[in-house]
């Protein structure tokens, strides 16, 4: 599976983005998806899940009512729909798939995924 993500940005706090991470691999249906971040001096962080049959999603509590994420098996393609941007949300942003098939998780260890998008920026300036 090749992950490529995209509509990182900089954005006031408060504001919205979507990402988009586009998946390459006959597989990628089969499998739950991710949404990690880095911030700088910080270790990458679980955000938020989606079952490989996007009937159950997971978040971390820091995200919670603001984020979400979403997947279409057709177009190979996952989302995340961040709203109320905060400052601390900024850090590089990426998209990951399971290392199993048809996990309906919750799986909030960067260990459970096998595959990494190369990640995109989301800055929230104050």
């Amino acid at each position: 599976v090749q992950l490529v993500e995209s509509g990182g940005g900089l954005v006031q706090a408060g504001g919205s983005l979507r990402l988009s991470c586009a998946a390459s691999g006959r597989t990628f249906g089969w499998r739950a998806m991710g949404w990690f971040r880095q911030a700088p001096g910080k270790e990458r962080e679980f955000v938020a899940g989606v079952s490989w049959s996007g009937g159950s999603t997971y978040y971390a509590d820091s995200v919670k009512g603001r984020f979400t994420i979403s997947r279409d098996n057709v177009k190979n393609m996952v989302y995340l729909e961040m709203n109320s941007l905060k400052p601390e949300d900024t850090a590089v942003y990426y998209c990951t798939a399971h290392r199993t098939y048809y996990s309906d998780g919750p799986s909030y260890s960067s260990d459970a995924y096998d595959y990494w998008g190369q990640g995109t920026q989301v800055t929230v300036s104050s």
